[in-house]
């Protein structure tokens, strides 16, 4: 049995791992609704409950809270496609057209999910991208393209006689309606929003609406 002594140091770090997933959600927020660069250092303490120096126990700077928050989505959702589709993709026999269809469903099931519960995320990534340092912008680039270059394979798999340029040309469009969630969150429920999303992401992939 461990002495309470032994304890102290778990407790204490999963303090500061509290502190700093408050301090992402306080970020989350202010910059979605001011633009990174209307918010301070100062900003993120006060909303976080705690003092500007005592950020940087957590974060050397707002950027790195903007690399967090911007890296981070872009690696989960490059992993969570790469998840789904290497359970449906053999890697000796490939994909059928039936179960790359099946698959693209819960992409956009994926996805979907995504943007209806990351709408701030979306709005900080569109608007504020370019205020991240060069190499983490290249990550964000990188993982980006991966994740589109996955769901094009898929849908080039579920339509064998469109071409990956044309299959990459609806992957984009079907991206380019699911993330408005912030702009159509404001004006429909959100049973809603999610039912269309999905419905406008499967039309774009040629799937049919059954």
């Amino acid at each position: 049995m461990s002495s309470p002594d032994a304890a102290k140091p778990t407790a204490r770090a999963a303090a500061k791992a509290a502190r700093r997933e408050q301090l992402l959600a306080v970020a989350k927020t202010l910059y979605a609704r001011h633009g990174f660069h209307g918010v301070r250092l100062d900003d993120l303490g006060k909303g976080a409950g705690i003092s500007a120096p005592a950020v940087y126990r957590h974060f050397s700077s707002k950027e790195a809270v903007l690399e967090e928050l911007l890296v981070g989505i872009s690696a989960y959702l490059q992993s969570g496609g790469e998840e789904i589709v290497s359970a449906a993709w053999d890697t000796a026999s490939g994909i059928s057209p039936a179960e790359a269809a099946r698959t693209l469903r819960r992409l956009i099931d994926f996805h979907v999910d995504f943007a209806m519960g990351e709408p701030e995320l979306i709005r900080i990534q569109d608007r504020d991208l370019e205020a991240l340092p060069d190499e983490s912008r290249r990550t964000v680039r990188r993982l980006q393209r991966a994740y589109v270059s996955r769901w094009a394979e898929v849908v080039e798999a579920a339509h064998p006689t469109w071409t990956l340029e044309t299959a990459t040309v609806r992957v984009h469009a079907a991206f380019g309606m699911m993330n408005s969630t912030p702009h159509q969150a404001r004006r429909s429920s959100a049973e809603v929003v999610g039912v269309e999303l999905r419905a406008a992401a499967a039309a774009a992939l040629g799937l049919d609406s059954t």
